[in-house]
C-alpha cells in the first residue's frame, strides 16, 4: 500500500485535496476533536449521579463534544447566537445508553441549524427506579447550573427548549422552575408516571415551569403519568399502547433478582436464573464476586411477575486444572419487580437454598406475588 502510494503522488494529493474540502463536516474524525459517547453503567456500581453535557452540532451531527467548563463552551462549536435544544433522558434499567438519542439529534439537526446538548446521566439513572428518583433534584440543579453559564455567555433564556424524555420530563419540570418559569420551552415525552402522579407541581412537569409546556402522552396505561402537565397535552391515541409498536417490545417487565451466600467464598460464583411462566422461559447470570456474599442482576421478562409459576436456579462451578471448585453452595434468592416503590418490597424465599453444580433446582414463587 506505501509503494503504491509513492507511485501515485497525484492520487495523495487529490485525496489530501478532498479531505481538506470535507474537513467542516468530518471534524469529529480529526486529531483535536474527539468524541465522547454515552456513560454505561451497571447494577452493581451503584446509582452515584456523573452527569456529561455533549454538544452536537449541523456541523458534526455524530460527534458528541464534552463539555467540561466555561472554558469549553467559549472556545467550542457552541453558537450563543442559536436556539438551545437540550435532550435529557430518563430511567434506564440496564444502564446502557439510550438507544434514541442518535435519531433525535440528526432528526433535530436535519429540520434546523441549533445547538444541541445531550444530559447523559446513565449512571445516576441506573438500576433501581427510587434511586434514580432521588437523583432528580440533584441533577436539576447541575443542569441549573449548566444553563446559568449559558445565559451568562448572552444566549437568550426564550431561546432554551428542553426536551425530556419519561423520568427526563420531571428532570426539566425542576430545572424551568429553578428558573422562575423564564425558560422559552419545555417538551414532555411521555412524563413518567410512578411517583409522580400525586406529586405537588413544583415536584414534576407543569405549566408553570417555562414560558411554553407541552406534553406528548403514549404509555399513560404503563410507565407514564396520565394527568395533564403542560399548556398543551397531546394523548396519542389515547395516550395508552401505540399501533406499529410490537407487544413483544411494549409487556417486557424487569425485576431484580439477587442471591446471598451463606458464606462468602474466595472463587468468582457464577448462578444461572431463569424464571418460568405457562408459555415463557427468561434467564440471566447472577456472579458474584469472590469474598463478596450478594450477587444482583436485572431479569428481563415476557410476563408480569405475579404469572411467573417457577424460579430455575443453576449453579456453575469453576473447573480450575490446579482445584476443583465445591460441588455445593448453599444461599437465599429473592426477587422484586421494577420500579421497587413503596408498595414492591424485595421477596425472598424463606429458606437457605442449597444449589448442587451444573443441575437445574426449581422452586415456585408465590411470594413474588404479593
Amino acid at each position: 500500500m506505501v509503494e503504491n502510494m509513492e507511485r501515485k503522488p497525484l492520487i495523495v494529493l487529490a485525496v489530501l485535496l478532498l479531505l481538506s474540502s470535507a474537513q467542516a463536516g468530518n471534524r469529529d474524525r480529526l486529531p483535536g476533536h474527539h468524541c465522547t459517547d454515552f456513560q454505561t453503567a451497571n447494577f452493581l456500581r451503584g446509582s452515584k449521579l456523573k452527569v456529561q453535557f455533549l454538544l452536537f452540532t449541523s456541523s458534526s451531527p455524530s460527534c458528541g463534544k464534552l463539555i467540561l467548563a466555561d472554558d469549553g463552551i467559549k472556545n467550542g462549536s457552541f453558537n450563543s447566537s442559536l436556539e438551545t435544544k437540550i435532550i435529557i433522558h430518563g430511567f434506564r434499567a440496564l444502564g446502557t445508553k439510550p438507544s434514541w438519542i442518535e435519531g433525535l439529534v440528526h432528526a433535530i439537526l436535519h429540520k434546523s441549524q441549533v445547538n444541541v446538548i445531550a444530559v447523559d446521566w446513565v449512571y445516576g439513572s441506573t438500576g433501581a427506579y427510587p434511586s434514580a428518583v432521588e437523583n432528580v433534584t440533584q441533577l436539576a440543579l447541575a443542569i441549573s447550573q449548566f444553563i446559568s453559564k449559558l445565559l451568562a455567555l448572552g444566549v437568550s433564556g426564550t431561546s432554551i427548549h428542553i426536551i425530556g424524555v419519561s423520568l427526563g420530563a420531571h428532570v426539566g419540570g425542576l430545572v424551568g422552575h429553578f428558573h422562575g418559569g423564564q425558560l422559552g420551552r419545555i417538551t414532555g415525552l411521555d412524563p413518567a408516571g410512578p411517583k409522580y402522579t400525586r406529586a405537588s407541581p413544583e415536584e414534576r412537569l407543569d405549566p408553570g415551569d417555562a414560558l411554553f409546556v407541552e406534553a406528548i402522552h403514549t404509555d399513560a396505561d404503563n410507565f407514564g403519568i396520565r394527568i395533564p402537565v403542560g399548556h398543551i397535552d397531546y394523548f396519542v391515541n389515547g395516550g395508552k399502547d401505540q399501533p406499529g409498536c410490537p407487544r413483544f417490545i411494549s409487556a417486557v417487565h424487569h425485576s431484580l433478582v439477587e442471591f446471598h451466600l451463606k458464606k462468602k467464598r474466595n472463587i468468582v460464583t457464577s448462578i444461572e436464573i431463569t424464571f418460568c411462566s405457562n408459555s415463557t422461559k427468561d434467564t440471566t447470570k447472577i456472579t458474584i464476586p469472590k469474598h463478596q456474599e450478594v450477587g444482583k442482576r436485572l431479569l428481563a421478562h415476557r410476563v408480569p411477575l405475579s404469572q411467573i409459576n417457577s424460579v430455575t436456579l443453576r449453579y456453575r462451578p469453576k473447573d480450575h486444572f490446579w482445584r476443583k471448585d465445591e460441588s455445593s453452595i448453599v444461599g437465599m434468592f429473592c426477587a422484586a419487580p421494577l420500579p421497587l416503590d413503596s408498595n414492591r418490597t424485595m421477596s425472598c424465599l424463606p429458606w437457605n437454598l442449597t444449589l448442587p453444580g451444573n443441575t437445574d433446582i426449581s422452586y415456585e414463587l408465590p411470594a413474588a406475588c404479593a
